[in-house]
Protein backbone atom coordinates (compact mmCIF):
# COMPACT_ATOMS: atom_id res chain seq x y z
CA UNK A 1 0.00 0.00 0.00
CA UNK A 2 1.52 3.70 -0.93
CA UNK A 3 0.09 6.81 1.03
CA UNK A 4 0.54 9.41 0.49
CA UNK A 5 -0.67 13.22 1.92
CA UNK A 6 -1.77 16.53 0.28
CA UNK A 7 -2.67 20.14 1.49
CA UNK A 8 -4.66 22.49 -0.42
CA UNK A 9 -5.39 26.21 0.24
CA UNK A 10 -8.15 28.61 -1.15
CA UNK A 11 -9.34 32.18 -0.59
CA UNK A 12 -12.07 33.82 -2.47
CA UNK A 13 -13.78 37.80 -2.05
CA UNK A 14 -16.53 38.23 -0.31
CA UNK A 15 -18.81 40.64 -2.53
CA UNK A 16 -22.63 42.00 -3.10
CA UNK A 17 -25.00 40.08 -5.94
CA UNK A 18 -23.04 36.98 -5.30
CA UNK A 19 -24.55 32.98 -3.70
CA UNK A 20 -22.24 32.06 -1.14
CA UNK A 21 -21.63 28.36 -1.66
CA UNK A 22 -19.50 26.38 0.77
CA UNK A 23 -18.98 22.33 0.88
CA UNK A 24 -21.49 22.26 -1.27
CA UNK A 25 -24.63 23.38 0.48
CA UNK A 26 -25.80 27.13 -0.34
CA UNK A 27 -25.89 29.15 3.21
CA UNK A 28 -27.58 32.27 3.09
CA UNK A 29 -25.59 35.24 3.84
CA UNK A 30 -25.74 38.74 2.49
CA UNK A 31 -22.82 38.59 0.57
CA UNK A 32 -20.98 35.83 -1.52
CA UNK A 33 -17.52 34.53 -2.56
CA UNK A 34 -16.37 36.28 -6.00
CA UNK A 35 -14.68 33.57 -8.72
CA UNK A 36 -14.93 32.34 -12.12
CA UNK A 37 -17.07 28.90 -10.79
CA UNK A 38 -19.31 29.18 -7.50
CA UNK A 39 -15.97 30.12 -5.48
CA UNK A 40 -16.47 27.35 -3.36
CA UNK A 41 -13.24 28.09 -1.11
CA UNK A 42 -13.66 24.53 0.74
CA UNK A 43 -14.11 22.47 -2.03
CA UNK A 44 -11.34 24.34 -3.88
CA UNK A 45 -9.11 23.40 -1.34
CA UNK A 46 -10.22 19.77 -0.91
CA UNK A 47 -9.34 19.25 -4.58
CA UNK A 48 -5.97 20.98 -4.72
CA UNK A 49 -5.02 18.96 -1.58
CA UNK A 50 -6.20 15.57 -3.00
CA UNK A 51 -4.29 16.68 -6.57
CA UNK A 52 -1.07 17.61 -4.76
CA UNK A 53 -1.26 14.28 -3.08
CA UNK A 54 -1.52 12.40 -6.40
CA UNK A 55 1.45 14.79 -7.41
CA UNK A 56 -1.45 15.93 -10.10
CA UNK A 57 -0.31 19.79 -9.99
CA UNK A 58 -3.65 21.70 -8.77
CA UNK A 59 -7.40 22.52 -9.43
CA UNK A 60 -6.40 25.66 -12.49
CA UNK A 61 -4.33 23.25 -14.19
CA UNK A 62 -7.00 20.90 -14.42
CA UNK A 63 -10.07 23.62 -14.41
CA UNK A 64 -8.68 26.84 -15.56
CA UNK A 65 -10.38 30.14 -14.83
CA UNK A 66 -9.66 31.21 -18.34
CA UNK A 67 -11.91 28.69 -19.86
CA UNK A 68 -15.67 29.05 -20.69
CA UNK A 69 -16.85 26.08 -19.43
CA UNK A 70 -16.19 26.56 -16.16
CA UNK A 71 -17.54 29.48 -16.24
CA UNK A 72 -19.92 29.36 -12.74
CA UNK A 73 -19.31 25.61 -12.67
CA UNK A 74 -21.05 24.05 -9.90
CA UNK A 75 -17.85 23.16 -8.00
CA UNK A 76 -18.87 19.90 -6.90
CA UNK A 77 -18.56 19.01 -10.61
CA UNK A 78 -14.98 19.66 -9.80
CA UNK A 79 -14.87 17.46 -7.30
CA UNK A 80 -16.12 14.39 -8.80
CA UNK A 81 -13.76 14.96 -11.68
CA UNK A 82 -10.80 15.25 -9.34
CA UNK A 83 -12.06 12.35 -7.67
CA UNK A 84 -12.40 10.35 -10.62
CA UNK A 85 -8.59 11.68 -11.60
CA UNK A 86 -7.24 10.46 -8.27
CA UNK A 87 -9.27 6.61 -8.90
CA UNK A 88 -8.18 6.57 -12.65
CA UNK A 89 -4.57 6.26 -11.27
CA UNK A 90 -5.87 3.95 -8.54
CA UNK A 91 -5.73 6.11 -5.62
CA UNK A 92 -8.55 6.55 -2.86
CA UNK A 93 -9.15 8.69 -0.54
CA UNK A 94 -8.09 7.91 3.15
CA UNK A 95 -9.66 10.97 5.05
CA UNK A 96 -10.07 14.53 5.04
CA UNK A 97 -9.21 17.33 7.86
CA UNK A 98 -10.56 20.39 6.74
CA UNK A 99 -10.65 24.03 8.19
CA UNK A 100 -13.03 27.07 6.57
CA UNK A 101 -11.92 30.75 8.20
CA UNK A 102 -14.73 33.62 8.21
CA UNK A 103 -16.22 35.91 10.63
CA UNK A 104 -19.59 35.44 9.44
CA UNK A 105 -21.53 33.61 9.16
CA UNK A 106 -21.09 31.80 11.64
CA UNK A 107 -20.55 28.16 9.47
CA UNK A 108 -20.99 25.03 12.96
CA UNK A 109 -24.47 24.61 11.87
CA UNK A 110 -23.72 23.96 8.34
CA UNK A 111 -21.21 21.42 8.88
CA UNK A 112 -23.35 18.31 9.04
CA UNK A 113 -24.76 19.15 5.44
CA UNK A 114 -21.68 20.01 3.93
CA UNK A 115 -20.11 16.50 5.69
CA UNK A 116 -23.23 14.83 3.78
CA UNK A 117 -22.84 17.01 0.36
CA UNK A 118 -19.55 16.10 0.23
CA UNK A 119 -19.54 12.58 1.14
CA UNK A 120 -22.14 11.77 -1.54
CA UNK A 121 -20.05 13.84 -4.42
CA UNK A 122 -16.61 11.77 -3.52
CA UNK A 123 -19.03 8.81 -2.83
CA UNK A 124 -16.82 7.86 0.42
CA UNK A 125 -17.96 7.52 3.53
CA UNK A 126 -18.95 10.74 5.99
CA UNK A 127 -16.63 9.41 8.61
CA UNK A 128 -13.60 10.28 6.67
CA UNK A 129 -14.24 13.60 6.14
CA UNK A 130 -13.40 16.15 9.18
CA UNK A 131 -14.59 19.75 8.49
CA UNK A 132 -13.96 23.07 10.89
CA UNK A 133 -14.99 26.36 11.09
CA UNK A 134 -12.89 29.04 13.02
CA UNK A 135 -12.80 32.80 12.81
CA UNK A 136 -9.78 34.86 12.46
CA UNK A 137 -10.45 36.96 15.08
CA UNK A 138 -10.97 40.02 13.53
CA UNK A 139 -7.52 40.03 12.29
CA UNK A 140 -6.56 39.93 8.58
CA UNK A 141 -8.78 39.90 5.64
CA UNK A 142 -10.94 37.17 6.99
CA UNK A 143 -10.97 39.20 10.47
CA UNK A 144 -12.26 42.26 8.28
CA UNK A 145 -15.02 40.04 6.76
CA UNK A 146 -13.19 40.78 3.19
CA UNK A 147 -13.19 37.24 2.33
CA UNK A 148 -12.94 33.31 3.57
CA UNK A 149 -10.30 30.85 3.53
CA UNK A 150 -10.32 27.29 3.43
CA UNK A 151 -7.30 24.56 4.10
CA UNK A 152 -7.63 20.94 3.42
CA UNK A 153 -5.51 18.01 4.22
CA UNK A 154 -5.85 14.60 2.48
CA UNK A 155 -4.39 11.37 3.06
CA UNK A 156 -5.18 8.97 -0.71
CA UNK A 157 -4.34 5.81 -0.15
CA UNK A 158 -3.03 3.64 -3.54
CA UNK A 159 -3.26 -0.31 -2.88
Amino acid sequence: MRIRVGFGYDVHALVADRELWLGGIKIAHTLGLQGHSDADVLIHAICDALLGAANMRDIGFHFPDTAGEYKDIDSKILLRRTMALLRHEGYELGNIDATIAAEQPKLNPHIPAMKQTLAAVMAVPEEDISLKATTSEKLGFVGRREGIAAYATVLIQKY
